[in-house]
This record gives structure tokens, sequence and C-alpha cells, in this order.
């Protein structure tokens, strides 16, 4: 398991007091890797104090007001890509076999192109795969990374972590064409009306989830050092 991704898949999910109280063991899987680059490395442990040290209910109303009310910034990959097209719906079957191949089954109520599931599943491969696959989606993650910096948000510091850790950097046009769509204010209530005026894509008999309690186990096998086991449906 590369713990590194792991890390940054907590950071990436809904924030609760497990995820809180990990922030030690977290810090010691990324110093112990020592993966990531000292620039990248010290603005994720940055964010990291934070979730040791501010009001859990201010970290959930920031996350929600990002990447919850933001369609711009959601962590659903294929949004960004694909919209609601039939193409999404194609690209998550073909995404969810991968995951099927290491034994990572997700429950009815998870997208498998739920950002922080997909940072789990990279965990989970060699070091040299995982840096591969990571570098598919990379115009993403730095298109994501240039809207929080926009925003001053501390979250930008994950994004570069990301981009720090695959394989190739993003061609600048393909940033430029993702940069060019909207990018909404999410206390812009009308827009947000809008932007979500269309049914969300949903994947199996369920709908997507924060995926917290993935993550919350995910954490308490990071404390205890063992491996994640996969989980049926």
């Amino acid at each position: 398991m590369i713990g590194t991704y792991r890390v940054l898949s907590a950071l990436l999910s809904y924030p609760t007091e497990e995820i809180c109280a990990a922030v030690p063991a977290m810090r010691r899987a990324l110093t112990d890797e020592m993966l990531l680059g000292e620039r990248a490395l010290s603005r994720v442990i940055r964010i990291l104090d934070e979730f040791a040290t501010r009001d859990l209910y201010d970290l959930q109303e920031r996350y929600v007001l990002l990447f919850d009310r933001t369609r711009s910034l959601s962590l659903h990959l294929f949004e960004h890509v694909h919209g609601e097209s039939r193409d999404r719906g194609q690209a998550m079957v073909d995404l969810l076999r991968q995951y099927e191949e290491v034994g990572l089954l997700l429950d009815a109520r998870e997208l498998p192109d739920y950002l922080p599931v997909f940072l789990e599943f990279l965990a989970t491969l060699p070091l040299e795969r995982a840096q591969d696959q990571l570098a598919q989606p990379v115009h993403i993650f730095s298109a994501l990374r240039k809207r929080l910096q926009k925003r001053k948000s501390a979250y930008a510091a994950v994004f570069l972590a990301i981009e720090a850790l695959a394989a190739r950097r993003a061609p600048a046009a393909e940033i430029e064409q993702l940069m060019a769509k909207p990018d909404e204010d999410p206390d812009d209530l009308e827009a947000l009306d809008r932007n979500w005026a269309d049914e969300p894509v949903t994947f199996g008999p369920g709908a997507a989830s924060e995926g917290c309690s993935r993550v919350d186990g995910m954490l308490k096998r990071m404390g205890a050092g063992k491996p994640a086991p996969a989980r049926g449906p």
C-alpha cells in the first residue's frame, strides 16, 4: 500500500472526527515514504495542521462550499470531461473493471470516478503504475488546483501534491480547455440552481455518497499498519 496516496484520499474526503484524529498517522506516512518534494510536502503538512487544529464544523462547511456546492470543483473526475453524457457511464464501467481486478469492490452508493476512491485504488498498485494512472487525468488536477489557488484555498496543496506524483505534467492546452468552462460562485444561488438543474448521473442502484465510511476505515487500518481489504457491495 502506498501511504501517500491514502493520505491524499483522506484529505479530499468529507472531514470527520476520525480523519482529524488520524493526522499524526498521516504525517508519519508522508515522511516515511518521502514521495513528495519539499515544496509539496510542506504544503500538505500545512493542511494537515489545519485538520488537527481547526473546528470540525468549520472544516466541514469549507468542504461543502468548495466541493459539494461548486460544480467546477467537483471531485467526480469524469464530470469535468464527459459532463452528463453517456460517455461518462461507459468510462465509469471501464474504471470499475480496473478496481475489481485488484479486489477493490465499491458499494452501491459509491461512484468509481470519485477522486478519493480513485486515489485509494492507486494506493494498491505498484508505484510506477500508480504514477502512470495518475497522469491520465492530470490536466483535471491542474485545473482544480488553479481554481483553488484563485480562491486562496489550502486544498490547492493537495492537488499540487497529486500533480507532483503523476508521471507527466499536463499540457497547457488541455488545462486551458478546462479553465475556459464556467467557474461559479457557490454563494450565487441562482447560478447554482441552473448548473445543478439536470439529474446527476447515477451508477448502479444507489446514488453517490461521500465515501466517508470507507475512508474512516482506511485510516483506522493505516494507524494499525494493516492493508485495506476489499469491500463488497
